[in-house]
């Protein structure tokens, strides 16, 4: 194989791995390592759109909760958004790390979440519990959906997963506690 030596004002032309649509650079793809094959960058898009999703419709919980409990149901759907927020960047992240897009596109997320919508307008506190609850667990079943095709290929990102995973429960669990009495013997 013959190599030609480059001028440092003139750099080479090299195409970019993936074809159309990626952009060549002066350092292309300087980084090796694990490529994620279509169906594991596909799995982790899937939960990428249902944490995107989450944090927006935490959003929209938290400007229109009103009620009793108003202010720690507040506050905790803050909680839930930033932890949301930072998951959907790890995961993105992750993405890219393995050389797969991310599309965290507003058209992307609507057409492809499994999260119900969520209502439109004031939503009472009781009624925001439950509503994200049911947020929340779905984000998990995502996850837990596509687990076990993620190990398979991927334990570092199935470790991601697992930390998404424990605290969304552990939210789950504390968000619908507020709707809960305690069991009779």
């Amino acid at each position: 194989m013959a190599t030609t030596k480059q001028s440092a004002t003139s750099p080479s032309k090299r195409s970019a791995p993936g074809g159309a649509g990626a952009k060549t650079t002066r350092r292309q793809n300087a980084e090796k390592g694990f490529v994620a094959s279509k169906g594991l960058g596909e799995k982790l898009q899937a939960v990428l759109v249902d944490l995107l999703e989450l944090q927006m419709q935490g959003k929209q919980a938290h400007w229109n909760v009103v009620g009793r409990n108003f202010r720690d149901t507040h506050r905790q759907l803050d909680e839930i958004i930033e932890a949301a927020r930072e998951f959907s960047d790890t995961v993105a992240e992750r993405m890219r790390a393995l050389h797969a897009i991310p599309d965290g596109r507003s058209d992307t997320v609507a057409a492809t979440t499994t999260l119900p919508e969520y209502p439109q307008g004031e939503i009472d506190t009781s009624e925001t519990v439950d509503l994200v609850t049911v947020r929340l667990e779905a984000t998990v079943s995502t996850m837990r959906e596509v687990h076990d095709a993620v190990d398979e290929e991927d334990p570092t990102s199935a470790d991601i997963l697992h930390a998404i995973i424990e605290k969304l429960e552990q939210f789950a669990w504390m968000v619908s506690a507020e709707n809960r009495s305690p069991a009779r013997t």
